[in-house]
This record gives structure tokens, C-alpha cells and sequence, in this order.
């Protein structure tokens, strides 16, 4: 076969040329070979696939880093095709955004170009095109100023540079081969493909505040080239080679090169009906910017120093010489192709960020109606200039969309229509009904609660007791518990009559969420009058959580969508993972657990119903009998809330464990309005406990070892939390976007086009699965973990350097706030507000000079620590794989 396959050297035998094209399988290459394979035999030189070239090429795997793969892949073509080749077109190199030198260039770009043109020296080779670069001549200072082939040359950064030496080299070694030196524009088609015009169109469509300024003179224009218009330069190029100079630079683009600001407006108008306001900034703000994002936050910014170095450059062509060897005349316009780009990204804007090679997770909740699979990716196009080759291949991926149950008709009506839905949901409330059942029992025992137990009895703990009524003015006693004891028969009966109610269609809405409130009334009933009777506390909590749990936790909760509790799917759009799992929420349940043990203890004594609390390492003042834990329960901040503020921290936990429980893993957007309130009890709740802790010793003079556990567990619960706020925020503005009704959206749910099904149970799995999936978003960086560290110390600098007064008080305060910020910002999705730490490590420089209390030794100390801790909250430190959407653009 191979025999057959082999071309003869006689033109008259062979009718096609044969044509090498290196970096075959990339952007450039594969229009090439598509271009000329009708009339030429078409070889693809490029390291083996996949991607592999297109049909009609033949593949070969050439690799230009090493003399050996060079030399094998020459012979293999003189096997094949023989030794007479028409035309070779070299597009293979290396190329980085950086900007910064880099080994590769020699080896790949000029070194790589050597071992070819050698290698090519013992065959009859008519033609060979080089791919460079317009960038290789110096920029001009006015678009009035064209650039033409006799133009200086001169390149300002890496990549333009290796195009210089290699062209030197070519120069030298080309011998008898002709040399075209085809010097080329930015390359762009219809979709995009151009890296520089992709990210400047996606940051405008994204509405980026980076999108409105530009360091450089607003009409700076660069000339671009259509894919079309540069494949028929190439196709005209080889079927004139013969006619063509033995050293020939020519450069190919369109002649018109529109102004920064002109695209700006183009983009704008076509995306947003108007235009864009483009603000200059000065060069040296850009640059600072464009460092401080890529070295010193690590956020891996598109734009890099030397693009500002670069934005006051004006590369207008003069293609004369196109004209005059070649004919050509570029038939597409930047101009009219713009608007297309921005079509296509409206029709499916991830499919058009996917082929741009862009974060299509950003896009996810965008466009309005589901699409086909998103085009392929392309190889290479990420140089303004040519196809890439990084060690003389272009890695590339095929994707496409997982667009599965995308469908944007209502779910429901997958799974067999309105009736099927029905029948499902009549069959799940009978698996549930027992709940109802329970309730009403639950109803009875509370209700007889008052026959089988005294609330008032005498001893130690009626001591307390009558302590505590008198300490806090309250009623007597007696009427206390007698008032306690109605509530516990009138709440009883009234969770009989609504469970009742459960039972039936026609009530069940409102039974069930009455009693819901019946249940939260009990668990607020003994802390409002005080219950002198631990067992009538802790009956009324018990039940009145089992009474929530049985209501509308256990049971489908009344009143949700149907289309949104029909529809499977359960990851967000543009999200890695789903952020309401079971796994995900578990921590959260946990460290509620441990909050609530806790808060019963401390509710108890401030009741009186036991006469110490425990306090293992704080004694608290040596005046007072009592220990740290026990003042700071009794102490005048707490006495200034109505009721046993423990207490309220108990309730408070008891609610976060059953909205942490609550639901399905699709909750983020079957239960928003739940979501929010359960943020709402874990974000600023978890503050307010920080608060207490920092005005412990500042006010009160000791410390709480339980409050400290309470806190910090109520503050590690935040990060758990925040990425499933997130998801269901933006579901909310999705559907507002859509034009759903936003309050029923909140309360009812619904489902969404996009997003994908997950029935995974990493719970029943392991328990290194299990936590697996619940640290999901949540990474823990050597710099956090620091500053973490740091504010601990912040707070012991009274013991360990012997502050006192006000920075003794300030140092303990920032040590807090700081332990605060570190741990919410190990959720990725908060990762920014770890800059909020550097305000406070700059006000630790300066404290020690504005505030009194500091030691030389303090005053050092807090001058390092401002200082580390400034520098330890730049870094963004890093990323895990995960995404979250639109969220993306703000983990910097």
C-alpha cells in the first residue's frame, strides 16, 4: 500500500504537488490543508494526535525539538511521496502569552526551523513559507503611518523576537530554496478564534469594570486578517511559487486597522445597543494592575505588562506587495466580521467560550434557550499572528455541551405529563403520612406533659431557681410555671387539630405549616417565661423540634413548584458540583450539634436549673466565686437581652440543624426562600458570635472556654455554607433574567434549562468520600492557615508580651477579626475577603504609635505581624478544579 501511495518525482506522473504543513492539526493548519487538499497532495506534520490534520492529509508525526523525530519524519515523507515537494508551509512554533523569554523559543521556533530547512537541503523543494509575524517590524506612532515590508525591524517582546532569528536563519541556510517570509496579522473567523478580540468581547459582554479603561492612545489600531483571506494568500503563494523572488517578505492583513476604541464601540452597540465608554488610564496604573494580578494575587489576569508596553502600537499594513505578487485583496473586514463574533456568542455562549478557549462557567446561566452541542475546540489560535506549536505540537481537547435534561419545556413534562407528576407526588404523601401521625402524638404527649411532672419542687435546684427570679426581676415562680403549663396543653392540642389537618388534601397546607409554628413557639415558649422545670425545657424543645422535623421536613414540603420538584437536575449551571448534597451539608448539621450541646449547658445554668457551668481553664476574677464561663453568662451584656441569650443561641442552633437537613439536594433552587433564611442564620450569626468572643476579656475581663468552642464552630460552619447561598442567588437572578415572577420564584422554586442530574451518595460511600464531597469549595492555603495562626497570637499578646489597655484591647480585637476573615475566605467563593485583612495588618503597623499599652517588644511585634499579614492576604493562594458559574470571575 505504501508502494502504491508513493508519488513519482516526475511532474508529468505526479499531477499533485506535494505540500508539507507543520503544526497540521492546529487552527491555521487544518483551514490550510482544507484549503489546498483539492488540488495538491497534502502531508500534516505534527506530533502525533489526537487532534489529528484533516482529511484529505496524510498524518506524519514530526516533532521539531529533536533532530532525530526531524530527520525520521523527512524520511518517511521520501518513502511515501518521493523527494520533489512543491511547497512547504511551516506554521509550527512556540508561543506564550507571558511575554517573557522563554528556552522553548530557541529550541522550538528558531532551533526547530533550522533542523527543517537542513533537513529539507537533499530534497527538491520549490517553495518554503515561513509563518512569522507583523510584529517583527517596529510599530508605528500614527495610523496614518503604514507599515510595509522595507518597514525597520524591530520587535519589542519574546515571541515577535524568535520570529527575527528565525527568519536570520533561514536567510543564512535556505541554499536553493526559495523562502517566503510570510509575515502575518492577528488571525481571526466568524466565531472568534482570536484571542485578544475573544477576551475583549467576552469582558464587555460580561459587563467588566476592566472593559471600560485602556492604557494606551484610544485609536491605537492593529491590522487583522480573516482565516479565509489568509488560507487563499497561502493557496495563491504556492500555485505562483515559481513566478515568486528566492527570498520574498510579505506581509498579509487587512489595510484597514480599526482603533481600540472603534471595536470597543462596535462590540458594545452589537451586545448592548449602545456604545462603550473607553476610559484611558495612565501606563504605569495598567502595569502595576496587570503585575499586581499575575505575580502578586496569582489570578492569572489575560492581560500581562507587555500588552500595556504595547497599547500605544500602531500596526497599519500597506499590502502593496500582496497586491502586486499574489492578486490578493483581503475580502472580509474586522468591521462586519465583529458582529457575527457577537452573534454567535448570544446563540450559545458556551459553546463560543469553550471555542475560544475561554471559561465557558462564567457564561452557564446565560442565553435563553438551550442548544446542540458546542462546536469542537480548536487547536492553536492563541498567537495574534499564526498557529502555535508548543514543542512542535498543539495540545487541543475535543468538547462538547453535557446539555443532558436541558430541555426548556417544563419538566414535568419528561416524565409523562401532569397526571404521571400527580400520581407521583399522591404516592410520596403516602409514604409520608405517618409524620402526621406522629404529630398528633407528639400533640398528646405534650398536652398530658403537665400530669407526670411538677414544675415547681424544692432543693438545690429550686434554689437556683428563685436565684435567678430574683437576679432578673421575673415573676414568681409559681406563675411562671403555671403559665408554662397552659401553653404546654393549649400547644398540644393545637398540634392534634393541624396534624389531623395534615391528613387531608384539602388542609394539608395549612396544617402543616401550622404546625411548623406551633413548634417553633415551644422551643421560644420556656426561654420567654423562663422555665423553672429543666424537664418542662427540655420537653418543650424536643418536641417543638420534632414538631418542625415532622411538619415540613419529613413530608414534601407544602406549596413548592412541581415543575422544580420534577425536574432531576441538581448541579447548578457552570458548576462543578452540586452545592445542597447531603455530603455538603453534613459539616454544617455537625458543628450545629456541637453548638447546641453547648448552648443547653449555658441555657440551663442561666435558668437555674443547674448550680455551676463548666469552665476548665478560666477562673475568672478572683473576687468572684464564680469561674469565667459563669460570669460572662451572667455579666450585664448578657442580662441586657429579655431572655436567657444562650438560649437564643440554642434555638438558633436547633434551627440550623433542621434547615441543614431540610430539603433535597436540589434545594438550591427547589428552596430558596429555606436557603436564605438558613444563610442568614449561619453568615451573620456566625459574626455576632465573634462578637461575643472579642467583647469577652475587653468588658467583662475573662473568658468562656464553651462560648469559644460555640463561636468557632459557628464561624468554620460559614464557609460550608456560602457556596450553596451563591448557587441559589444566582438562580433567583436567572429567573428574574427570564422574566419569572421573582416572589413565587423565592418561595416556590422551579426548575432551570441547564445544569446537570447527580445521583451519587458519597455518604453511603466512605468516609474519606463523604468528606471529599463536603469540602468541595472549600480549600484550606498555606497563607490563610498563617494568618489564622497570626490572629491567635494577636489575641494572647496580654500573656505573651505584656500589653495592657488600649492596644492590648486592639491586638485582641484584630487577632479575632482576622481569625474571622481567614476562615470564611477558605470558601472559595469568598477567597476576596481575604483582602479585608490587609487593612487590618496595616492598622498594625500603626497602632502601636496611636495606641498606649505596647511594650518595645509588642511594638515590634505588631509592626511584623501588620507587615506578614499584609503580605500573606495578596496571594490568592490555590485553586482547586472546581466552578462555580459566573462566581468564577470573583475567586481572584
Amino acid at each position: 500500500m505504501a508502494e502504491e501511495a508513493r508519488l513519482s518525482d516526475s511532474p508529468s506522473e505526479n499531477a499533485k504537488g506535494v505540500v508539507l504543513v507543520t503544526g497540521a492539526s492546529g487552527f491555521i493548519g487544518s483551514a490550510v490543508i482544507r484549503k489546498l487538499g483539492n488540488d495538491y497532495q497534502v502531508v500534516g506534520l505534527d506530533r502525533a494526535g489526537p487532534p489529528d490534520p484533516p482529511s484529505p492529509a496524510v498524518a506524519i508525526d514530526f516533532d521539531l525539538g529533536s533532530d532525530e523525530a526531524v530527520r525520521k519524519a523527512l524520511e518517511e515523507v521520501r518513502d511515501q511521496f518521493g523527494s520533489r515537494i512543491a511547497s512547504v508551509i511551516h506554521l509550527a512554533a512556540y508561543y506564550d502569552v507571558s511575554g517573557e523569554p522563554n528556552p522553548l523559543y530557541e529550541k522550538i521556533t528558531v532551533e526547530g526551523t533550522r533542523r527543517l530547512i537542513d533537513g529539507l537541503q537533499s530534497f527538491e523543494v520549490e517553495q518554503f513559507v515561513y509563518a512569522s509575524t507583523m510584529l517583527v517590524h517596529r510599530a508605528t506612532n500614527s495610523p496614518d503611518e503604514p507599515i510595509d515590508e522595507d518597514s525597520p525591524i524591530d520587535p519589542s517582546w519574546a515571541y515577535p523576537e524568535s520570529k527575527v532569528r528565525t527568519e536570520a536563519v533561514l536567510k543564512e541556510r535556505h541554499g536553493d530554496i526559495p523562502v517566503v517570509f510570510l509575515r502575518i496579522a492577528g488571525v481571526y473567523e466568524d466565531e472568534g478564534h482570536q484571542p485578544f478580540i475573544a477576551e475583549q468581547i467576552a469582558r464587555i459582554y460580561e459587563h467588566r469594570l476592566i472593559a471600560h479603561v485602556y492604557p494606551g492612545m484610544l485609536c491605537a489600531g492593529q491590522s487583522f486578517v480573516h482565516l479565509d483571506d489568509l488560507t487563499d494568500a497561502i493557496a495563491r503563494l504556492v500555485e505562483r511559487r515559481r513566478d515568486l523572488p528566492a527570498e520574498l517578505p510579505l506581509l498579509i492583513g487587512e489595510p484597514e486597522a480599526l482603533g481600540y476604541a472603534e471595536v470597543q464601540d462596535i462590540i458594545g452597540c452589537t451586545l448592548h445597543g449602545e456604545g462603550w465608554d473607553t476610559f484611558r488610564i495612565p501606563q504605569p496604573i495598567a502595569r502595576a494592575g496587570a503585575w499586581v494580578q499575575s505575580e502578586v494575587l496569582g489570578s492569572g489576569s489575560s492581560i500581562k505588562p507587555w500588552m500595556v508596553e504595547a497599547s500605544n502600537d500602531h500596526y497599519v499594513l500597506d499590502i502593496s506587495r500582496a497586491r502586486q505578487f499574489l492578486g490578493w485583496e483581503p475580502k472580509h473586514r474586522l468591521r462586519d466580521a465583529l458582529p457575527k463574533m457577537v452573534a454567535a456568542l448570544k446563540r450559545d455562549p458556551q459553546g463560543w467560550y469553550k471555542a475560544n478557549k475561554l471559561n465557558p462557567a462564567l457564561v452557564a446561566w446565560y442565553g435563553q434557550r438551550p442548544v446542540a452541542p458546542a462546536h469542537a475546540e480548536h487547536d492553536g489560535g492563541a498567537d495574534p499572528g499564526m498557529d502555535h506549536m508548543a514543542m512542535g505540537h498543539t495540545e487541543g481537547r475535543h468538547e462538547s455541551d453535557d446539555m443532558s435534561h436541558g430541555q426548556d419545556a417544563e419538566p414535568a413534562m419528561a416524565h409523562g405529563g401532569d397526571h404521571d407528576d400527580m400520581a407521583m407526588m399522591d404516592a410520596d404523601a403516602r409514604r409520608t403520612r405517618w409524620v402526621h401521625f406522629a404529630t398528633i402524638g407528639l400533640g398528646a404527649w405534650l398536652a398530658a406533659s403537665p400530669l407526670v411532672y411538677d414544675a415547681v419542687t424544692s432543693g438545690t435546684v429550686d434554689d437556683a431557681v428563685r436565684a435567678v427570679t430574683v437576679d432578673r426581676g421575673l415573676p414568681s415562680v409559681e406563675w411562671r410555671a403555671g403559665v408554662l403549663m397552659i401553653s404546654d396543653v393549649i400547644s398540644g392540642m393545637l398540634l392534634m387539630l393541624f396534624g389531623a389537618m395534615s391528613l387531608s388534601k384539602r388542609t394539608a397546607w395549612f396544617g402543616q405549616w401550622a404546625s411548623c409554628f406551633v413548634g417553633i413557639w415551644l422551643l421560644f415558649a420556656p426561654l420567654i417565661f423562663w422555665s423553672p422545670s429543666a424537664a418542662q425545657y427540655q420537653n418543650d424543645m424536643l418536641i417543638g423540634a420534632l414538631a418542625i422535623a415532622f411538619s415540613v421536613l419529613v413530608p414534601m414540603m407544602p406549596g413548592m413548584s412541581m415543575a422544580g420538584m420534577m425536574d432531576p437536575k441538581s448541579v447548578p449551571p457552570g458548576w462543578t458540583y452540586g452545592p445542597s448534597t447531603a455530603a455538603q451539608r453534613l459539616p454544617i448539621a455537625a458543628l450545629g450539634l456541637i453548638g447546641l450541646l453547648i448552648s443547653r449547658m449555658l441555657t440551663a445554668y442561666q435558668l437555674g436549673h443547674i448550680d455551676s457551668a463548666w469552665e476548665p481553664f478560666f477562673m475568672g476574677s478572683p473576687a468572684d466565686p464564680r469561674n469565667g464561663t459563669e460570669e460572662i453568662i451572667t455579666s450585664d451584656v448578657s442580662k441586657a437581652w429579655p431572655i436567657p441569650d444562650a438560649g437564643l443561641g440554642a434555638v438558633s442552633y436547633i434551627f440550623e440543624i433542621l434547615m441543614a437537613v431540610m430539603g433535597t439536594r436540589d434545594r438550591w433552587r427547589t428552596m430558596p426562600w429555606m436557603v436564605t433564611f438558613f444563610g442568614i442564620l449561619v453568615i451573620p450569626l456566625g459574626v455576632i458570635s465573634i462578637y461575643f468572643i472579642i467583647i469577652q476579656p475587653i468588658m467583662i475581663g475573662t473568658w468562656s472556654t464553651p462560648a469559644l468552642i460555640a463561636g468557632l464552630a459557628m464561624v468554620v460552619m460559614i464557609p460550608f455554607a456560602l457556596d450553596e447561598v451563591i448557587a441559589m442567588g444566582q438562580f433567583l437572578y436567572w429567573a428574574h433574567c427570564r422574566g419569572k415572577p421573582l416572589i413565587r420564584t423565592f418561595f416556590k422554586g422551579d426548575a432551570v434549562d441547564k445544569g446537570e442530574e447527580y445521583t451519587g451518595d458519597a455518604l453511603s460511600a466512605s468516609p474519606s468520600a463523604a468528606w471529599a464531597e463536603a469540602r468541595r469549595g472549600v480549600t484550606l492555603p498555606w497563607t490563610l492557615a498563617v494568618s489564622t495562626v497570626m490572629g491567635a497570637f494577636l489575641m494572647l499578646t496580654r500573656l505573651v508580651f505584656g500589653t495592657d489597655g488600649a492596644m492590648a484591647n486592639s491586638d485582641h480585637l484584630v487577632g479575632a477579626l482576622v481569625i474571622t476573615v481567614a476562615i470564611i475566605a477558605t470558601a472559595e467563593v469568598a477567597r476576596a475577603l481575604r483582602f479585608v485583612n490587609v487593612a487590618f495588618g496595616a492598622w498594625l503597623v500603626a497602632a502601636p504609635f496611636l495606641l498606649e499599652g505596647a511594650n518595645s517588644t509588642a511594638t515590634i511585634a505588631s509592626i511584623a505581624i501588620g507587615l506578614a499579614l499584609v503580605a500573606l492576604s495578596l496571594p490568592r493562594g490555590k485553586r482547586s478544579t472546581e466552578h462555580y458559574a459566573g462566581w468564577d470571575k470573583y475567586v481572584v
